[in-house]
């Protein structure tokens, strides 16, 4: 299972916020790439970019961030929040994106949505699936939708979407917990999905439990930047799940 550490930029800074509430905003670090640099130095390749400003905005706004940690290490970056159109994609790709998450737009404009996979490939393209009471909710969370998470994964999934990762937000940043339930479910009910797992996560022993259920990978947000889970515990655990 991979390890995904998370970074969340407003303002240019490295911030969490608790289930998207911008209200409850905690800046952590002012440099994103400090950040970025200190998981390169324990064994991370992965990491979750997302742009919390361009989620409100509904277009790219650091996409600056993202060139400074692509140029300057060697993580493979997703990078979401906001992206809306063709040129968000290519300002996205062109500053050092790896894959990008499409969370709000897979809602409200399937059709771009689709045009991106079937252009870039299923393997650059993140469907972004978080959900309230299996609800999927959009735009930064600010607003539930009306669709029900597994049949909406599973449509896209017959699309050729193969990357999903499904926050459930009322465990986001919380620190109590991943819906394992919830994750077992969708394994179940949508075979070969490559699950990705987010939001809750508050210690190391959550991580094997999550690679036990069959997520590919897990996004760790701020149990790193609280020290409920050192470096040094993902850094023990990439080096045992290579050997």
């Amino acid at each position: 299972m991979r390890l995904i550490p998370a970074i969340d930029i407003i303002d240019g800074k490295c911030v969490r916020l608790s289930k998207g509430d911008y209200n409850t905003k905690k800046i952590y670090n002012e440099s994103p790439l400090e950040v970025a640099k200190e998981f390169e130095a324990h064994g991370i390749e992965y990491l979750h970019l997302v742009d919390l400003d361009g989620a409100k905005s509904k277009h790219i706004v650091n996409h600056k961030v993202l060139e400074a940690i692509a140029s300057q290490t060697n993580l493979k970056i997703d990078f979401g929040g906001g992206l809306k159109t063709d040129e968000d994609l290519r300002i996205a790709f062109e500053s050092g994106a790896n894959q990008i998450t499409g969370g709000s737009i897979a809602v409200k404009d399937p059709e771009t949505f689709k045009n991106w996979f079937v252009q870039f490939g299923a393997d650059k393209i993140i469907l972004g699936a978080d959900a309230n009471n299996e609800k999927i909710a959009v735009s930064g969370w600010l607003e539930e939708s009306d669709q029900e998470l597994i049949p909406f994964v599973q449509a896209y999934q017959e699309q050729g979407v193969s990357y999903v990762i499904c926050t459930d937000i009322s465990k986001d940043g919380m620190l109590q917990g991943p819906s394992f339930d919830l994750y077992q479910k969708m394994l179940k009910e949508i075979p070969n999905i490559k699950l990705i797992a987010s939001g809750g996560i508050s210690t190391f022993n959550e991580l094997p439990k999550l690679a036990e259920i069959g997520c590919e990978g897990t996004i760790i947000g701020k149990a790193i930047y609280e020290n409920r889970i050192s470096m040094k515990q993902l850094e023990d655990y990439i080096l045992n799940s290579t050997k």
